[in-house]
């Protein structure tokens, strides 16, 4: 039997994916990249493939989930990034569903184009950068 918070988490893990979900189908089509990078990172988070596979099969409409912490919104923000550039083509639909997504998580549209530059071209930055990038985020671009 799952508990309380092992639900919850379970939920914020989905969550995530979802927005994610809803980033890739934001250009109309799915692209077999931005699939499999949904699948590595479901995976990340503990998720099973066929729990993926159920929420890409899904065709309840995404609504965008708002994490309440900093660190979240900006986990969440580094994955929908990375998510833009999984095809190799930063679509200007995928562009305009993270300024809303910015936008919703209380950050300066600005940030979008901040965030597209550090991972120009699919470079992640180590975990070391992306907490000093976390921080700056806060100061730069907090709404």
């Amino acid at each position: 039997m799952i508990g309380f918070f092992e639900h919850q988490y379970l939920s914020f893990k989905k969550n995530h994916l979802r927005n994610l979900i809803a980033l890739a189908k934001a250009d109309g089509q799915l692209h077999p990249d931005e699939e499999k990078m949904i699948y590595k990172i479901g995976d990340k988070y503990g998720l099973k493939d066929r729990q993926i596979a159920s929420l890409l099969r899904s065709k309840k409409k995404l609504e965008p989930h708002v994490p309440e912490e900093h660190n979240s919104k900006m986990d969440q923000l580094y994955d929908v990034v990375m998510m833009v550039y999984a095809d190799g083509i930063v679509e200007d639909s995928e562009v305009a569903f993270c300024k809303d997504l910015v936008n919703q998580f209380g950050y300066k549209e600005e940030m979008v184009a901040w965030l597209i530059s550090i991972f120009d071209q699919g470079n992640e930055p180590t975990d070391t950068e992306w907490a000093e990038y976390k921080k700056e985020a806060l100061e730069k671009f907090k709404g």
